[in-house]
């Protein structure tokens, strides 16, 4: 009955688990209020993260599911009550083994997919566009050393000039742009102290340190507003300067590039209002 009982209520919480999160999965872009999970993948690399996560996700649950079944077996059947004399077992061969070699195989289901994710991701391809991120306090930068000698700088909105389709402490006044379905490097490096490159839905997070140039990269697959924050503890206003990536189609992409050409040659400048500006933020 005890155990009846314990069964019940697991799977009464599982179930509610269950309900909470189909409700709850993250957005695509940006985090979602009481979100479960990781954000949608928009890149290559993200979608090897959530399959690994995934898998994951289902070796601990049989873990813990095998380790609560050895314990509830344990408190039943080898209590005072239940079993008053106690065996003098002090050894068994056979079990020693295995609780030594399945580890030791989980272990290795574990690292392979690891090492090969961390691969791909250190590997960067041949580059369609670079862009050069300059984290300072507390702000970000941006410079595109293939398409011209500008650089702009991308700060938070703040909430008196936030639009309503403009996420609170994500949005900013002029946004990293790059053309969809391309190779984008992102060479980073930072100003002053350590900050941190990091956009959740592309499955990038790189440290940007002062004197030396750090690269990730990353291929999208789809147009829209992708948000991210600094990720490293950089000052006081760590948390009010977030990342903006705004994925364009290749002609919109040219069109921004020309117009930036002219806005931001001898400094940073307005945010632009290219057509580009127009899509729909998120997916």
């Amino acid at each position: 009955m005890q155990v009846q009982r314990l069964m019940i209520a697991f799977a009464w919480a599982a179930i509610a688990v269950l309900a909470v999160s189909a409700q709850a999965f993250a957005a695509t872009g940006q985090p979602s209020p009481w979100q479960l999970g990781l954000q949608g993948a928009v890149t290559p690399v993200m979608e090897n993260i959530h399959w690994f996560h995934n898998l994951l996700l289902y070796i601990i649950t049989a873990i813990s599911l095998f380790v609560l079944a050895l314990l509830l077996i344990v408190m039943v059947r080898f209590n005072a009550r239940s079993n008053p004399t106690p065996s003098k077992t002090t050894h068994n061969t056979l079990l020693e083994v295995a609780w030594t070699v399945i580890p030791v195989l989980v272990l290795v289901t574990i690292a392979v997919p690891s090492f090969r994710l961390l691969f791909y991701q250190q590997a960067i391809p041949q580059a369609d566009v670079t862009v050069k991120a300059i984290g300072k306090q507390w702000f970000w930068s941006y410079a595109y050393p293939d398409h011209g000698k500008f650089e702009f700088d991308s700060l938070m909105v703040q909430d008196k000039d936030r639009q309503p389709n403009q996420p609170r402490l994500l949005a900013v006044d002029n946004d990293l742009v790059v053309p969809v379905n391309k190779v984008v490097r992102v060479q980073v490096i930072g100003a002053d102290v350590i900050h941190a490159f990091a956009v959740p839905a592309f499955g990038i997070k790189v440290d940007a340190v002062p004197g030396r140039l750090n690269e990730t990269w990353f291929k999208a697959e789809r147009e829209g507003v992708y948000y991210g924050q600094c990720s490293e503890l950089c000052g006081k206003d760590h948390a009010f300067m977030p990342i903006a990536v705004r994925v364009v189609s290749d002609r919109e992409f040219a069109a921004w590039v020309e117009e930036a050409k002219k806005k931001y040659a001898t400094g940073p400048s307005e945010p632009l209002t290219v057509a580009a500006r127009e899509i729909p933020a998120g997916n």
